[in-house]
């Protein structure tokens, strides 16, 4: 799609200039009423810059707003409408939203197509509608949108029960507003920034086509992420996938893979699972990247989003740990990697530098008794040597030694610099997580279990395989 027309068209949903919530009450923990306290919170911290209008035909004002009975009477700079209202009242306020020229609609309502025959002739008639007056529509039965940097937040949980993400350059796109919220949630305690999230319900318009074609051209967005019950028109589909996947990667992780997943997922979103099989060809036809679960997901998402591509799958692996270079090294057998061989230049450079009982290899190993120094001689060898295309840096924070900032100044300084892909695994507790964060914070992927890192990495090397044979 066009670049102008689809920013157009999308833009409202993303940096509205004015937003009418359709069923904001004062009745605290209600659905109208989180959402409109959403956008108060963020305009008085000065994030949500638009106007808000709640929209109610029962009440004057809330919390200081004037309330308006009807949207028709809403101020004209409304170009995005919240709706929460009950079902059955949609289609005749779709009516009345196209009557007063607003284009973007987020139906937060559910009761529709995942009910049965009425509610899809509900949605039939919403569309019909939305079609014949230019309108796009994000849901029903969804919780919308999320973006930290403009402030629009149409999540109905309140911040008190669902912690909201940092910004950051991944875009989180999902059917089922349950896993939106808890994706949320994980992801502020797990400190990944979210840059955008969608959750787009029973997607009768807006769908993942629509939304791909949308982020291709949205620079502060790295990585696209899916959750994917089920696809509506899979050539849109699929041209969509090959647009983006030109450009930026695409991580889906695709449910309804038994046959009992297929049926919870038509009876959630009315969704249509299809085959599996047909999934899987689809994505590696137009370069996705198949997540295997939630956590596969966002390991993949992070290295993404904060590493460049390898030029090829060799891996090095630098640990202070024998054991945990082994599960490395498993890992990059079960991935589909290799482990890199090290030239000689590497090894009589390492063991120069290195004291006897350190193992200059692959993995090198530089033992329990190791410093930050040590470090960096392994890392400085295995960035310089041309036969190694990524880097898998495993620290045991725990070793006496060890001065922990020493070596995140280390980590963080190779991985500013270094064309390679390096990714760090740190396992513990508390203390280590204090330090992985940190690490994070300066722009290193930090892993708990080194087969997570080398799966991550193998998310890279899938992707920059993918961009060579399109150049074939």
């Amino acid at each position: 799609m066009e670049k102008s027309k689809i920013a157009e068209e999308l833009r409202p949903f993303f940096e509205p200039k004015a937003v009418a919530i359709i069923g904001a009450t004062d009745k605290k923990g209600k659905v109208g009423n989180v959402i409109f306290e959403n956008f108060k919170t963020n305009k008085e911290r000065g994030i949500f810059r638009g106007n808000i209008y709640p929209v109610n035909p029962k009440l004057d004002e809330i919390e200081g707003y004037r309330c308006y009975h009807s949207i028709k009477e809403v101020p004209d700079d409304a170009d995005l409408a919240v709706i929460s209202i009950p079902a059955k009242f949609v289609p005749a306020t779709m009516r009345d939203i196209a009557e007063k020229d607003i284009k973007s609609v987020v139906i937060i309502t559910g009761g529709f197509g995942e009910l049965g025959e009425e509610g899809k002739r509900m949605e039939r008639e919403i569309l019909e509608i939305a079609r014949a007056n230019g309108i796009r529509v994000i849901g029903p039965n969804c919780v919308g949108v999320y973006v930290p940097n403009t402030g629009v937040d149409t999540v109905f949980l309140p911040e008190n029960k669902m912690d909201r993400p940092k910004s950051g350059p991944i875009a989180f796109v999902t059917q089922s507003g349950a896993f939106a919220a808890a994706m949320l949630d994980w992801a502020a305690g797990a400190n990944i920034g979210i840059g955008k999230m969608v959750s787009y319900g029973n997607k009768i318009d807006v769908d993942d086509a629509d939304l791909m074609d949308y982020f291709i051209y949205d620079d502060e967005i790295r990585v696209v992420t899916f959750y994917i019950e089920g696809v509506n028109d899979g050539r849109k589909f699929i041209e969509a996938a090959k647009r983006i996947t030109a450009v930026k990667p695409v991580i889906a992780l695709k449910s309804g893979r038994t046959e009992y997943g297929a049926k919870a997922a038509s009876s959630h979103t009315g969704s249509l699972a299809g085959a599996d099989t047909i999934y899987d060809a689809v994505f590696k036809q137009t370069g996705i990247i198949r997540a295997e679960d939630f956590e596969h997901m966002f390991d993949m998402a992070k290295a993404f989003a904060k590493c460049g591509l390898p030029k090829g799958d060799r891996i090095g692996i630098i640990t202070d740990g024998g054991g945990a270079g082994v599960m490395a090294s498993d890992a990059v057998a079960k991935f589909g990697l290799r482990m890199a061989e090290l030239g000689d230049e590497t090894l009589k450079f390492l063991k120069e530098k290195f004291p006897p009982h350190a193992v200059a290899g692959n993995p090198t190993d530089v033992v329990g008794d190791t410093d930050a120094q040590r470090y960096r001689y392994a890392i400085e060898a295995f960035v310089n040597d041309p036969n190694v295309d990524a880097i898998v840096i495993i620290t045991l924070f725990q070793v006496p030694l060890l001065d922990e900032m020493e070596l995140i100044d280390i980590l963080s300084e190779y991985a500013g610099k270094s064309d390679k892909p390096i990714v760090a695994v740190a396992m513990g507790g508390k203390k280590t997580e204090h330090y992985a964060k940190i690490l994070e914070d300066r722009g290193v992927p930090v892993y708990p279990t080194p087969e997570r890192g080398v799966r991550a990495l193998a998310g890279l090397v899938q992707y920059a395989r993918y961009l060579e044979r399109r150049k074939e």
